[in-house]
């Protein structure tokens, strides 16, 4: 089955001519309408315009195009709907953006497009990107595809199901607080945030703009390299872009992890972290040591500030960004007698509990009485969360924790308290608040029931050919991420 391909067998088979890029976009539509009635991870799709952009890449394949110029000529990836793609509907799971369609590409669409990627379909997420389970999409309820009454994470829930669902062979999400890492590990795929900076921010509707960056998903580490290598690089239309080069991260994936020094920091160790989680990540490690990385325990001393600090800063920044939506300038409109009626009533409207909660809790914290008290304060640990991770580096190459505390819980199991919810991200804030580079990758199971877990790699800014190569090698001495879910066939209609 083309759609079950990692971009590197369907790049290769597509180079000898072996298939077309039309027979692999039609295999991955297929297979949407085999399963995705079930699993929900698309909000809409254009069979027609992917098939086309398959026969240009076919074209330019019998043209003598090389993937060595053009490494994703004719894979299809499919998009989170929170990034900017041109003539496609754009709603980040909510219904205050209406019919809003996008009039121009972000600038990781462009590279993707640049490279010959089949830029396809809008994936589910929490609305906004706020949440951890994609049960906030004002759309519909995306599932885990290891176990349909389970949540797939979130909030690029539909990215990582997708993937993992074969309904695509790669797709791009974007990690505020481990949007893309804590669904990747639960829906048991490759999910990398990179280093702030690293990747353009210009055409992602921002939820906070000092943590949002955009990642992948895919079948595997080399997978990853690859799309880490197309979507890198600096873009003068992000003001946050970094002028770093960009390597050939694919070419790094030597399997070789000798004297390389792993982090393990004793804070992320903690109570709530799931009996059957904390043996498929000691295993993990012990498999690290016998590739021939040497373990040292570190300490993050601020790790306990790292989920208070997170949910001050975010909603701050979210309840700024958000004002934009007035109903004035785009999408949906509930008129008023006046200005302040027609905002209230279309935010009112427009917007879901949970980025209504988040608002709030934003507008709340850059008050004036409470600004210094509270964002200002939270600023000062986010410096001290980050000084703490650059201390650490000082003595190991990369730190490995869990991704997250637990497996996939139910749909709805902590619908009602946000703060459970909010734990979800526990071990992957930290990251986003250091600025660094965070990668998941599969290292188990649950055993009943068989639902994934998570190994997540954190990095030194810009250091993402180090955890990228590190998790290389660890997945080829294991066969976690050839594991599939069995999932059965509904048809559609």
């Amino acid at each position: 089955m083309l759609n079950q391909l990692t971009i590197f067998e369907l790049t290769a088979r597509l180079a000898k001519r072996d298939v077309s890029a039309r027979e692999a976009m039609q295999a991955c539509l297929d297979r949407i309408q085999r399963v995705d009635n079930q699993i929900k991870a698309f909000i809409s799709y254009d069979a027609a315009d992917a098939l086309a952009q398959a026969d240009a890449a076919d074209k330019a394949l019998a043209d003598g195009a090389k993937h060595e110029q053009r490494p994703l000529l004719g894979v299809p990836v499919a998009i989170k709907d929170v990034l900017a793609v041109k003539n496609q509907p754009m709603n980040c799971g909510s219904k205050i953006l209406g019919k809003f369609i996008s009039p121009y590409d972000a600038t990781v669409i462009e590279k993707l497009k640049g490279a010959g990627a089949i830029v396809f379909g809008r994936l589910n997420m929490d609305e906004f990107a706020m949440g951890s389970s994609t049960e906030n999409s004002a759309f519909q309820l995306t599932v885990n595809p290891w176990d349909t009454s389970r949540i797939p994470g979130g909030s690029s829930g539909g990215s990582a199901a997708a993937v993992v669902a074969d309904e695509a062979i790669a797709t791009l999400g974007s990690d505020t607080g481990g949007s893309i890492r804590q669904p990747a590990a639960l829906c048991g795929c490759v999910g990398l945030k990179p280093t702030y900076g690293r990747v353009s921010r210009y055409g992602l509707v921002a939820f906070a703009s000092s943590l949002d960056q955009i990642g992948s998903f895919t079948k595997d580490v080399r997978d990853t390299a690859t799309i880490l290598g197309v979507i890198s690089g600096h873009d003068p239309r992000d003001s946050t872009s970094i002028p770093q080069p960009v390597t050939n991260y694919a070419a790094a994936l030597d399997g070789n992890v000798k004297g390389l020094k792993l982090g393990l920091p004793k804070e992320y160790m903690i109570g709530g972290l799931d009996p059957e989680v904390k043996a498929a990540v000691d295993a993990a490690v012990r498999q690290l040591q016998k590739l021939g990385a040497e373990l040292v325990e570190i300490s993050l001393p601020h790790t306990d500030y790292a989920a208070a600090t997170y949910y001050i800063i975010a909603p701050a920044e979210a309840s700024a960004n958000l004002a934009r939506f007035d109903g004035i300038r785009y999408g949906a409109r509930v008129d008023g007698t006046d200005p302040i009626e027609l905002y209230s009533k279309t935010r009112g409207a427009g917007f879901g509990a949970e980025v209504k909660r988040r608002i709030i809790l934003g507008t709340y914290v850059l008050s004036s009485g409470y600004h210094d008290a509270y964002y200002l304060r939270a600023q000062k640990v986010r410096t001290l969360i980050r000084q703490d991770f650059l201390k650490a580096f000082e003595q190991v190459d990369a730190i490995v924790t869990p991704t997250t505390p637990t497996a996939a819980f139910k749909i709805g199991e902590k619908s009602d308290d946000p703060l459970q919810m909010y734990l979800s991200d526990i071990f992957t804030i930290s990251c986003n608040l250091a600025g660094i580079c965070g990668l998941s990758v599969p290292c188990g199971f649950m055993k009943s029931p068989k639902l994934p877990v998570g190994l997540q790699f954190l990095g030194k800014p810009f250091g993402e050919e180090t955890i990228l190569k590190i998790a290389h090698a660890y997945e080829q001495s294991t066969g976690w991420h050839q594991e599939k879910p069995a999932l059965e066939v509904v048809n559609a209609g």
